[in-house]
């Protein structure tokens, strides 16, 4: 394992070391982010009763679930290119020795889909992603590794330089007992900074107890259901029973008639009634409140209730519904991606890193073939351009935009409607012929010119012609 271009023993006693041996850990860190024990603890003696709301938990609800494996699958699904700018300004897709190899295969356990996966989904129930590099002897980036956000904790110094220590994790390389690197080894994107600038806030901080009363509500129905549908009752007896007795036959009535033994016929003797409690109309809505934690989470996250089929879109567009997923949810946090692998990686001013949306922001066929055809159209794009995008090979003649002759600019359309005549385009400058050498006329065709009879033919010849 190399950090800083050295192996990860020689880092150590590296000097820089000393410095964050007087860091201290950010204030409000708590396993792997900030997690108030408000929230990890909704009550005491929650933690003894295993009713806190660890995020391991509350990923158990289906909405959490659904919304946190939504984007990070919908965002790991985009490729991701190295682009560069031309002499046009223009960014294009390009290739680099030095950082191409990284982006196709980040470590040796993760795919480059894995591995996006892997970074949203830290972020998105911890608040905190953290990537830590590998580089070799040319101090460049070869492999990245998303370690477990409970085995770092933030360092800041007095001088307020930032450090991380990890703990062990085998399979970025790293050995057992811990290990302070400077940030610039870690790439840290954090989400929603609401207490600390360096300590992310997942949506699971706000969106907690909508998911734990989510849980209730199921874990409640589970129950409800095992019973055979049926509420529970009461025994009445006809006058004063003890406690010891109404235990008892507490206990036989379970035995007897609960369980699988539910729906048994019984015989109650010495005035004993069974009467069976009725749910209440609050206690009926059962969909109605699970589906009203379902809609805090989906808000908490940004994700339209469409998405995780708790309703219908209201209209049949699909580029539009996508353009609104991907603006109110996914952008943020791909364009974070974006910027911390440029900086991660330390790519040129001229470089950086871009996710293709074409795998995303795609249109339904009709659509899309009449899209390119109104850029082809409107000169915008070529025709090349156009069948590219849908899986064409180019054609001889396509690399090229065309516009139709008849179209003419808005100054000639607004000269003429004034009566005036539009001004002329200025032809294209054309190079001036090679000079040659003059020729030398022969002395008897030079005497004739110079003649009388010649000077009254040059005259005929050129009359009316302008002077040079």
């Amino acid at each position: 394992m190399r950090v800083l271009g050295l192996d990860i023993s020689v880092t150590r006693a590296a000097p820089r070391t000393a410095v964050a041996q007087n860091a201290s850990p950010v204030s409000g860190w708590s396993n792997g982010g900030w997690w108030p024990l408000v929230i990890r603890e909704p009550f005491a003696g929650a933690w003894q009763m295993n009713r806190e709301l660890a995020p391991e938990t509350l990923l158990a609800f289906h909405a959490v679930y659904a919304c946190a494996t939504l984007i990070s699958a919908d965002i790991g699904k985009l490729a991701l290119q190295l682009m560069a700018v031309d002499g046009n300004d223009i960014w294009i897709a390009t290739e680099s020795a030095a950082f191409s190899p990284v982006l196709r295969k980040p470590n040796h356990y993760q795919t480059h889909i894995q591995f996006i996966e892997n970074w949203i989904m830290s972020k998105l129930t911890r608040g905190n992603t953290y990537v830590l590099k590998e580089r070799d002897n040319r101090n460049v980036v070869t492999a990245l590794y998303v370690l477990d956000t409970q085995n770092i904790m933030p360092l800041v110094t007095p001088s307020g330089d930032v450090y991380y220590r990890l703990s062990a994790d085998n399979l970025a390389g790293l050995p057992d007992g811990d290990i302070t690197v400077p940030a610039s080894e870690i790439i840290h994107d954090r989400m929603n900074c609401l207490f600390h600038p360096l300590v992310g806030t997942s949506p699971l901080f706000a969106c907690a107890l909508a998911a734990r009363q989510g849980l209730a509500i199921q874990n409640n129905s589970a129950s409800f259901f095992e019973n055979g549908a049926q509420p529970g009752g009461i025994l009445v007896a006809p006058g004063a029973i003890s406690d010891a007795t109404a235990e008892r036959l507490k206990a036989q009535w379970e035995e007897r008639f609960g369980g699988p033994n539910r729906g048994r016929l019984a015989v109650l003797g010495d005035g004993l009634k069974y009467e069976a409690l009725t749910m209440n109309a609050v206690d009926a809505q059962t969909i109605e409140q699970l589906k009203m934690t379902a809609e805090i989470v989906c808000s908490v996250f940004h994700v339209p209730l469409y998405m995780i089929g708790l309703a219908s879109p209201t209209y049949n567009n699909i580029e539009a519904l996508s353009q609104n997923y991907y603006a109110q949810c996914l952008q943020s946090l791909i364009e974070a991606l974006e910027l911390c692998l440029d900086e991660g990686l330390g790519l040129p001013n001229t470089m950086r890193t871009e996710m293709d949306l074409d795998g995303l922001l795609r249109m339904d066929t009709p659509t899309l073939v009449k899209t390119l055809s109104d850029g082809v159209g409107g000169g915008i794009i070529e025709p090349n351009h156009a069948r590219r995008k849908l899986n064409l090979p180019p054609v001889v003649g396509g690399q090229t935009p065309y516009m139709q002759q008849q179209n003419y600019s808005l100054a000639a359309l607004d000269a003429r409607d004034r009566g005036q005549q539009p001004a002329a385009v200025p032809p294209m400058p054309v190079a001036p012929p090679a000079s040659e050498e003059p020729v030398p006329l022969p002395p008897d065709e030079a005497a004739r010119l110079f003649s009388a009879d010649g000077r009254a033919e040059l005259a005929r010849l050129t009359e009316g012609a302008p002077m040079p």
